[in-house]
């Protein structure tokens, strides 16, 4: 029986050409998978009839839009996930969903082997191969760009002599991924990191510098997780696009970054984010309002090391896992309502409220009615300060 390959196919020129190159170095046929996380772009069905056209046997294609919104993005956003405090995960949040739509078919199709378009300067290449040793640890993995020299202009000459019906005329000066979190921009003039961007770049957000009027907007939470935008229940995906729509018509969630990558070398990336950026602001707000103070110390630590693993490809890993189930802990109590006002590239929280709140009125206020006994704070700063206090003394003496 002839050996399979399951590629992860974009319906781009390296992954088209790819499948042809596949088959003539290893002599196996080509299934391709196809996955839509919200990146847009072509119909499902073109995709997947360009495969066929290039050569797979077999192509598969997947609408896994509320599955990537359900199952990737919302842990994401009750770990308010941002690599380096910036960065909103959002091609490090697409990739296991991918690799598990491909572990998936190798199984189904009894392929042996996997590959993907990375380069061997890019996090995704660890992304997918640890993902998928987590998963079905007995495939090979191919990377033709990576380690069959599979270069550009190469790619480019397969294409024009077997006649492959994709472009090959156009060259953006950008790499681009973009996805229903967001998107990422980088190389071309962006690689001197002197250089700003210039508009072109962006597409999932207006330019906040021009005038617009403030857009008011309420959303709603249980346990974590957007239920519905100014009273309107709606899914996490509607949610996502809806707050992309909206924050991004305000210029909300533009970052340009110099950002650690996995494989040991800086790289500066320009990111869009709008519907991530405002949920996780909602979000993070409605943590300060319901999550008790020694449990919210520590979750900001989770919340770093969770989006660390995630950006360095260990989605499937225990720690990731473990880490899985402290955070659906910690979110059981943040449900209310947050209210933002989007304008100028900004989300900005003006409201809040909870029925599960711990700000107590009564304590807070400086006004009459205040329930808080000040003659306890002499007692508490004598003790809480008892340590340093005690060493002064010591330090004094010994010096």
């Amino acid at each position: 029986m002839t050996e399979r390959v399951v590629l992860a196919y974009s319906g781009g020129l390296d992954t088209s050409v790819a499948i042809g190159w596949i088959a003539e170095e290893t002599g196996a046929e080509v299934v391709a998978v196809a996955i839509d996380c919200g990146q847009g772009g072509e119909d499902l069905d073109a995709v997947r009839q360009r495969a066929i056209d290039c050569g797979a046997v077999e192509a598969v294609v997947a609408d896994a839009r509320d599955e990537f919104a359900n199952e990737y993005c919302l842990p994401a956003l009750r770990a308010n996930a941002l690599y380096m405090d910036r960065y909103p995960l959002v091609s490090a949040l697409s990739r296991p969903l991918i690799v598990k739509h491909l572990a998936d078919a190798a199984r189904y199709h009894g392929a042996t082997m996997v590959a993907h378009g990375c380069t061997g300067k890019g996090n995704d290449q660890v992304r997918f191969e640890a993902g998928l040793a987590a998963l079905f640890p007995e495939l090979k993995v191919l990377a033709p760009v990576r380690d069959s020299g599979m270069t550009r202009d190469k790619a480019i000459a397969f294409a024009e002599e077997k006649g492959l019906p994709i472009d090959v005329s156009k060259k953006s000066p950008y790499s681009i991924d973009q996805n229903l979190f967001g998107r990422a921009v980088e190389t071309g003039f962006l690689e001197d990191i002197w250089n700003g961007p210039i508009e072109d770049v962006y597409s999932y957000t207006a330019n906040p510098a021009e005038p617009h009027e403030a857009d008011e907007v309420v959303i709603s939470f249980e346990n974590g997780v957007p239920t519905a935008i100014d009273g309107k229940e709606l899914t996490p995906l509607q949610v996502i696009e809806e707050m992309n729509r909206r924050a991004g018509a305000q210029g909300v969630g533009r970052i340009d970054m110099v950002e650690d990558r996995l494989v040991g070398i800086k790289s500066r990336e320009v990111y869009e984010a709008p519907g991530a950026i405002a949920l996780i602001t909602a979000h993070q707000e409605l943590e300060n309002v319901t999550v008790e103070r020694e449990l919210a110390r520590f979750k900001r630590g989770v919340d770093q090391r969770w989006g660390e693993l995630v950006y360095d490809g260990l989605w499937f890993s225990p720690l990731k896992n473990a880490l899985d189930g402290f955070v659906e802990e910690a979110n059981q109590h943040v449900t209310g309502d947050v209210r933002m006002e989007l304008h100028g590239g900004r989300a900005v929280v003006t409201g809040r409220r909870s029925e599960a709140s711990l700000y107590n009125y009564e304590l807070a206020t400086y006004d009459t009615g205040d329930t808080f006994d000040q003659s306890l704070a002499r007692g508490f700063i004598d003790i809480w300060s008892m340590p340093a206090k005690i060493a002064s003394v010591r330090d004094r003496k010994h010096s």
